[in-house]
């Protein structure tokens, strides 16, 4: 079956690509917005689950390539029941061990949950990343998933137009994993 899942498109429509989702206010004037898209054979709920417990470390993973943004550990291929409560200011480490990452930013249970970075405490976000759940024909779910960079974001200190490319392979490469990863694992497993 892990062939079926690696043929999966996670290429967004047009009119998702272009309409407003939630978090997209909170930067402005996005020096780069990429948006990805799955449709999962589960229920929003069901999706929902696997998506407020990413993050790494003591949290389940990012479902996407371990060795890279989990040091090595896998990533849950369960519902943790005590990583399904999120509230807006939680934070979702980034790696295992560091105490910077992405915070909830804004959530709508089973909808949306918009994940942000801040340079600082309070600062505004300098990167986005938004997941949204919309209903399908025949109980499947559409995950929408963008990431907004800001102006002040600079990937690896790169100058703007090299460090602009190199996230949109990047982000392509780990989101697709992790989309694929996230619907592997909702539809896959009973919860």
């Amino acid at each position: 079956m892990r062939h079926l899942f690696s043929l999966r498109s996670v290429r967004a429509t047009p009119v998702e690509a272009r309409c407003a989702l939630p978090g997209d206010e909170l930067i402005v004037n996005a020096i780069g917005s990429f948006t990805h898209a799955i449709t999962i054979h589960r229920p929003r709920f069901n999706v929902w689950q696997w998506l407020v417990q990413m993050g790494a470390g003591s949290r389940a993973g990012w479902y996407s390539y371990d060795a890279l943004d989990n040091r090595r550990r896998h990533s849950a291929t369960r519902i943790i029941p005590e990583l399904q409560h999120v509230d807006v200011g939680m934070l979702f480490p980034a790696l295992p061990g560091v105490t910077e990452g992405f915070h909830v930013l804004a959530l709508d249970p089973t909808r949306s949950l918009v994940l942000g970075f801040r340079p600082a405490p309070n600062a505004d976000p300098t990167v986005t990343w938004t997941f949204v759940l919309r209903d399908e024909e025949h109980g499947a779910t559409r995950l929408i998933v963008r990431a907004r960079g800001g102006p002040d974001y600079s990937f690896h200190r790169l100058p703007k137009w090299l460090g602009m490319a190199a996230i949109r392979l990047v982000h392509f490469v780990m989101e697709r994993k992790q989309l694929l990863g996230i619907a592997q694992r909702a539809e896959s497993f009973s919860t």
